[in-house]
């Protein structure tokens, strides 16, 4: 009897089981029907890729993404097609969907490495690692993936519009880096690990000299040198601010500090502000500034105000 009891338990609970299967299959599907998405319908590509544009120009870039996609489903292996990953990337940019947006542009590189608009690929790539770096006092691996994708754009295609734009870049994000090394210099420093500071500061000017954090680098090594008292050393770097840095407030420091210390400088500081470095007129990250893609006009609001042909 046992037995019995235990069997019909066995059958029902089956039943049972099956049921909430069956429930929670028509409950998902009905959950996924809620979802916004793009309804499989035959259109024409010309209308689907319109129709993608119009919605990036709205700044609707989830939609725009669908609707680049659907062309891409659709005509697989038309020009639209090709056309379409470059601008779905190009939404997932602009929707700050950085990850999305590279491996768009890896996939056009892949797929078309040849083709005069592998140029914006690897352009886009590198913009979007550019706008991911972050304050020069956590981890600056994005700087570094920004310095290198920004130089390939530039060894690539020196004479392009994308290569004028990366090397301004280029110049921003050297100026990260020469700040990354400052901030642990200045942390030594203060911490009497007076030769780990020097080295970073050689290091910002040795490698980083056109930043805008040149003049307190040798600044920071007049300090320095005088706190291990080597005078020359400290005169030396004085003079080499002085030279090049006449009006900087940080050489007006360094000229009562050498003075201070009996070390009277040759050059006389000028008025602060007289000379100021071009680094602190470049512009901050701005997606206004991005260049659209091929065949794109970009609008004042940064969506695209009609495509052309590519």
């Amino acid at each position: 009897m046992r037995d019995s009891v235990l069997r019909n338990f066995s059958g029902r609970s089956a039943v049972t089981i099956a049921a909430v299967l069956v429930a929670v299959s028509v409950a998902g599907c009905a959950g996924k029907s809620k979802k916004p998405s793009l309804a499989y319908e035959e259109r024409p590509v010309e209308l689907l890729y319109a129709t993608g544009a119009n919605r990036l120009d709205r700044g609707n870039w989830n939609e725009a993404v669908d609707y680049f996609r659907e062309v891409e489903r659709q005509h697989p292996y038309s020009e639209w097609s090709r056309r379409s990953i470059l601008m779905t990337g190009y939404a997932h940019y602009m929707g700050n969907n950085y990850a999305d947006a590279i491996g768009d542009a890896d996939r056009f590189i892949s797929l078309y490495p040849g083709n005069p608009s592998a140029s914006y690929a690897y352009y886009l790539k590198a913009v979007c690692y550019f706008e991911q770096i972050v304050d020069v006092n956590r981890d600056q691996a994005a700087t570094e993936q920004a310095l290198a994708a920004l130089r390939d754009v530039v060894q690539r295609y020196p004479n392009s519009e994308y290569a004028t734009d990366a090397r301004l870049k280029i110049d921003m994000v050297n100026d990260q880096l020469a700040g990354k090394e400052m901030a642990i210099g200045r942390y030594y420093l203060k911490n009497g690990q007076t030769l780990a500071a020097i080295g970073r500061f050689k290091t910002v000017i040795e490698r980083h000299q056109t930043t805008s954090h040149t003049p307190e680098a040798l600044y920071r090594l007049v300090e320095a040198y005088l706190t291990l008292g080597l005078m020359d050393e400290a005169k030396r770097n004085g003079a080499v601010l002085g030279y090049n840095f006449p009006g900087d407030r940080w050489y007006a420091d360094a000229y009562k500090l050498l003075n201070d210390n009996g070390l009277k400088p040759a050059v006389e500081p000028l008025k602060a502000g007289a000379k100021r470095n071009a680094l602190e007129r470049l512009l901050s990250k701005d997606k206004d500034a991005t260049l659209a893609p091929p065949g794109a006009k970009k609008s004042k609001k940064g969506g695209l105000m009609g495509v052309l042909g590519m």
